[in-house]
């Protein structure tokens, strides 16, 4: 599949201070959701800044596969012409979603509303992940695996319900993907498709819903969960999108402003949803210094510019509860932390055991060749924080754009240059991750 070839190492130096202003790209979260939304809406969709990574173009090419109309205009702007909710057709290959298990999984979820057979496969990573735990809500909706792979993994043929009933899902973890894929699916059922959740995942799936006119309501359930309940069968409208800059995306600028002596640099149009900005309330408890200013909504989604200067950061501990809000930061929350003064304790990071790689691993592995003191206990990352990296390490991205971005951002305040085995996975997320990091003045080549 996706990414054979040789390999394309990089390294990040100590760099001088950076400064400038900055738009990383659009949230992958929202552009997946709005293709897929567009394509089972009734009209046209206008998008505009969809993050063109390569995660997100792969569902494009999906929802064109499946019947949608899907361009991209001569001034950025995409266009989906949809097909109606169920109105999927059956493709004539398998949908290849590369690297993107969002992609994947929420597409498996919409698929399964419709009465037809599509066959879902990606590259060396995506095979590995878990589908099983999408698989068991979507099987008591009435779909059915016909062929899968060892342990319910991909390549996976997904036969979708003829007549898909609606259910009363308990999420066993909190995830957007699951929660995500079960109302997809939940648009094609009679009546009403509740998820519950022990604690509360981001919500740009019930917030994009809402925008294209579907009927669902949110509330509070226990301490830290949530309720959705969506009215099945409703005639989705084609509706603009506008795509805030990803705040995931954002982390890596952000965090390396604030390591590297001197720097002073605004990012903007960074979303700011409360679901997604953990990584922002930690930072700012370790000392850092972010300032919010220009603060609107748009497509129901908040969003902000943020100045962010170099700050001395010291060690905390970071609640398990708020993971959900910040689960892909905490790969670049420990490079921070090995800045920092003082321990910092991350607790509750099982959903990191089953990303791109082994998250949880593969950060400590980083942390541990680049010189700092981090330990795995369960679940718990604790990482040592001395106020410096004494950096010099090579290290295994494992097929994550994640793992490499975090990396050379190490290497911009280590002591000696970080590098990295493999650049190639950053275009999955980020393309213009790296010019953009050198226009801000970052040695990274």
């Amino acid at each position: 599949m996706s990414h054979s070839g040789t390999l394309s190492p990089l390294e990040a130096r100590a760099s001088s201070a950076l400064g400038g202003d900055a738009r990383v790209p659009g949230d992958k979260s929202i552009s997946h959701r709005a293709l897929i939304l567009g394509a089972l809406a009734v009209g046209e969709t206008r998008i505009t800044g969809l993050l063109e990574g390569e995660d997100v173009i792969n569902t494009a090419k999906a929802m064109g596969a499946l019947g949608a109309r899907v361009a991209r205009g001569d001034d950025g702007s995409w266009t989906v012409r949809g097909v109606g909710v169920a109105g999927f057709a059956e493709p004539a290959a398998p949908l290849d979603f590369g690297n993107s298990g969002t992609g994947c999984r929420l597409v498996m979820g919409a698929v399964a509303g419709c009465p037809i057979t599509a066959t879902f496969d990606g590259d060396a990573s995506l095979r590995k992940r878990p589908m099983r735990r999408i698989l068991d809500p979507l099987e008591l909706m009435g779909a059915r695996a016909i062929a899968a792979a060892e342990g319910g993994r991909l390549p996976l043929t997904l036969r979708g319900a003829r007549d898909p009933l609606p259910i009363v899902y308990r999420s066993p973890v909190a995830s957007a993907q699951i929660k995500s894929a079960v109302l997809l699916a939940g648009l094609s059922a009679p009546g009403v498709t509740t998820v519950i959740e022990p604690e509360a995942s981001r919500d740009h799936t019930e917030i994009m819903l809402a925008h294209f006119g579907a009927d669902i309501v949110s509330t509070p359930e226990g301490a830290h969960g949530r309720r959705i309940a969506l009215t099945g069968q409703p005639e989705l409208h084609g509706a603009p999108v506008v795509v805030p800059a990803d705040p995931s995306s954002a982390a890596f600028p952000l965090v390396a402003a604030l390591v590297v002596e001197g720097s002073d640099i605004l990012l903007t149009d960074v979303m700011t949803n409360p679901l997604r900005t953990g990584l922002f309330t930690t930072l700012r408890e370790m000392g850092a210094q972010i300032e919010e200013s220009h603060g609107r909504r748009d497509t129901g989604e908040p969003m902000a510019n943020l100045r962010v200067r170099a700050s001395r950061l010291r060690g905390v501990e970071v609640p398990a509860e708020r993971a959900p809000s910040m689960i892909d930061e905490y790969l670049v929350l420990a490079v921070a932390a090995a800045f920092a003064e003082g321990t910092t304790t991350m607790r509750g990071l099982t959903e990191l055991r089953v990303k791109e790689s082994d998250r949880l691993a593969a950060t400590a592995d980083m942390l541990r060749v680049n010189g700092v003191r981090v330990e795995i206990s369960g679940d718990d990352l604790i990482v040592e924080g001395r106020g410096h990296v004494p950096g010099g390490g090579v290290v295994a991205t494992h097929m994550d754009h994640r793992i490499a971005m975090s990396a050379l951002v190490m290497g911009l305040a280590a002591d000696a240059a970080v590098r990295i085995d493999d650049s190639r996975f950053i275009a999955t997320s980020f393309p213009d991750f790296v010019p953009m990091m050198r226009r801000l003045g970052a040695d990274i080549g």
